[in-house]
């Protein structure tokens, strides 16, 4: 039988039997999801915190919880008839690219990051939604797909639906760049155990709120930076808990998200019923939904 030594941390495991139960991404059943074809829509919602899938299904019609391991929990269910899916993945771009390349692999084309984020702009309310329209690459994830001066761009039809929809449901709304880092506390210029100040942290906030960036979180441009390549569609919403500018700070407007991703879900169903109607590829302003 073949073997396969497995390298982690620089200590090499014992050979293993290379079996049907071995680490191959290719696998129907997805190794770190735990999820197959069957399992997922086309469209998937994507929060980080597991624990955030009860306020999303919550405005679904109905749905059925497919898989839950590590910190990747799968729910699928419908929205007035249009399929939809969820996947919690963790914090941060490693896991949230683990979580993009399993799903692609099973047949999902279609990503929407569900969050949180910190505003860097006064005029951006706790509560607000925060749709992004291009990344800046702080995160590391995406460095490892391409090179460092790639964009990492939101899919046009992704935002046009992120925005019809929470212009229907009538909740404020800003669209920008979004800046993702790695660290929650050093690389978005908070002070680190016992007052830590990593080099240029005292400065970082400033020089994003002159860039016009809008907001800080940790997933969006790995997300759209691997989406881009593997030529998917992507985007993001989130709902602003703390304005780094104000001070102030509070959980609110998880729902808000939750609502205007499902929304979106919906309308870029219709959107593509549409152009396969009028023989386009993409959604362009010449074209309507009712």
């Amino acid at each position: 039988m073949a073997t396969v030594q497995y390298l982690y941390g620089g200590v090499t495991n014992v050979q293993a039997p290379m079996t049907g139960d071995s680490e191959d991404p290719n696998a129907d059943v997805q190794y770190h999801l735990e999820v197959g074809p069957e399992d997922v829509a086309d469209t998937v919602l994507l929060p980080g915190n597991p624990e955030r899938i009860e306020k999303i299904v919550a405005h679904w019609d109905e749905y059925e919880e497919r898989a839950h391991h590590r910190e990747y929990r799968t729910a699928t269910g419908t929205y007035e008839g249009t399929p939809i899916s969820v996947t919690s993945t963790g914090i941060g771009g490693p896991s949230a690219a683990i979580a993009v390349e399993e799903l692609a692999r099973v047949g999902s084309d279609t990503f929407i990051r569900v969050g949180s984020c910190g505003a860097i702009q006064a005029e951006m309310a706790v509560g607000d939604l925060v749709i992004t329209t291009g990344g800046v690459r702080q995160e590391g994830t995406s460095a490892e797909y391409v090179r460092e001066d790639y964009p990492a761009t939101a899919d046009y039809e992704v935002v046009s639906a992120l925005v019809a929809a929470a212009e229907r449901l009538g909740y404020e709304y800003h669209t920008g760049i979004t800046m993702s880092a790695d660290s929650f506390y050093s690389g978005q210029g908070r002070p680190g155990f016992e007052g830590f100040e990593a080099a240029g942290s005292d400065s970082l906030v400033d020089e994003l709120q002159a860039a016009n960036v809008a907001n800080i979180e940790m997933e969006a441009s790995a997300l759209l930076t691997i989406a881009n390549v593997y030529g998917l569609r992507a985007g993001a919403v989130c709902s602003v808990y703390a304005n780094r500018v104000t001070g102030e700070f509070r959980t609110e407007g998880e729902s808000r998200a939750a609502e205007t991703a499902t929304l979106a879900t919906h309308l870029l169903a219709k959107m593509d019923a549409v152009k396969r109607d009028a023989g386009v590829d993409r959604w362009h302003a010449g074209l309507s939904l009712e």
